[in-house]
């Protein structure tokens, strides 16, 4: 099974924390959907005839295309790929564009699942963020959405957010529950270079999270969407049983992806492809660059995508893929931390204890091959 991803990166105005790729150009939308799908045709043969199984537009925001672009793009992705097994379509949108009209609009695509960032239900912060909706708009959508007959509803929060206290979380995480969403990403704030945000902390206007409260911060979060019933089942991710999110489990099991649109991603399992990350050359000039993965490469993304879940890492497939060498060098670095019962073996897997997971980008580079 495989994955397509589309990247629509145009935004109304950027977040001062966003380091993904996008652009404000919003008088290219209509040159840019053309050229995604030439891309699209262009590029069927991709996935070498594997089913398609989830289909991802994510952003940038897409929710800033029409309802007629977004028909155009559906319409050039059933004509190029056979979607009969696809079971989940995903659309990040922002609350604000998620009005009646567009709402009832995405009821008549193939979209079945709406990921909304909300980031934090404290309209001051939301205006430090530089977001464009209130936290009201937030719940207006979910009201909309669910209206139109959509079941499957997610919601991004970010915490560690400048000045922030556990009570604050708690009530973002109150507000969220209120809203019986089916799945709830929540991220440490991060203070990427070149952002707004990184010149605010540069000047000292804003203060970053330190360790002790992102950790308190990270348990109350977990705790708090545990006793609510939800599976956390990936570092950041929580659903309800049954709605993990299917096209990004597929990203950690390894499972090959289409990524078509500026600055998208696609990987093969042999190799990674990425377009170019400007609309402007993206739109007269399609161009990418290619990196062809050695094993040792494709064990360090394995170690880093599977102990990122719940599950952890298959270790007898981790053997049967890469021999017995790159077995036993991963036993041998997680022995510490299975000592120190940062990390367990259960059901032939290996996987991070709640203390590991506190740590686990330092136990993931441990465990590299370098």
């Amino acid at each position: 099974m495989a994955g397509i991803y589309l990247h629509i990166p145009f935004c109304k105005r950027r977040c001062i924390y966003c380091g993904f790729y996008s652009s404000t150009l919003s008088e290219l939308k209509e040159s840019y959907v053309e050229a995604l799908c030439r891309e699209i045709a262009d590029r069927k043969d991709y996935l070498d005839g594997e089913p398609v199984r989830t289909i991802y537009l994510g952003g940038g925001t897409p929710s800033q295309l029409s309802i007629k672009e977004l028909k155009q793009i559906f319409e050039r992705l059933s004509v190029t790929f056979d979607l009969s097994q696809v079971k989940e379509v995903t659309l990040e949108a922002n609350p604000d564009d998620l009005t009646a009209p567009y709402v009832e609009g995405l009821a008549t695509l193939p979209v079945n699942r709406l990921s909304m960032g909300v980031q934090s239900f404290d309209d001051k912060m939301l205006q430090l963020l530089n977001r464009r909706h209130t936290a009201n708009q937030a719940r207006e959508a979910v009201r909309r959405c669910r209206e139109a007959g959509f079941r499957n509803l997610s919601i991004d929060l970010i915490y560690g957010l400048p000045g922030e206290r556990e009570e604050d979380l708690s009530h973002d995480l109150e507000e969220a529950l209120a809203l019986g969403v089916e799945h709830l990403s929540a991220y440490h704030l991060m203070i990427e270079e070149g952002t707004p945000l990184h010149r605010l902390w540069q000047t000292h206007q804003v203060e970053e999270a330190d360790e002790e409260l992102s950790l308190r911060l990270y348990e109350l979060l977990t705790q708090h969407l545990r006793s609510a019933g939800y599976h956390h089942y990936e570092i950041s991710n929580f659903a309800l049983p049954g709605y993990e999110s299917k096209h990004n489990s597929g990203y950690w099991d390894g499972t090959p992806y289409l990524g078509c649109g500026a600055a998208a991603h696609s990987y093969n399992r042999l190799s990674r492809e990425w377009n170019i990350a400007s609309v402007e050359e993206y739109i007269h000039d399609r161009r990418s660059e290619r990196e062809e993965l050695d094993e040792q490469t494709r064990y360090n993304e394995r170690v880093m995508m599977a102990l990122r879940t719940s599950q952890g890492m298959d270790l007898e497939a981790l053997r049967q893929t890469f021999g017995e060498e790159y077995y036993a060098y991963a036993l041998k670095q997680a022995q510490p931390f299975l000592q120190a019962g940062q990390m367990e073996k259960c059901s032939g897997r290996l996987r991070f204890t709640h203390q590991g997971v506190m740590i686990s980008d330092e136990i993931m580079a441990e465990l590299f091959m370098v």
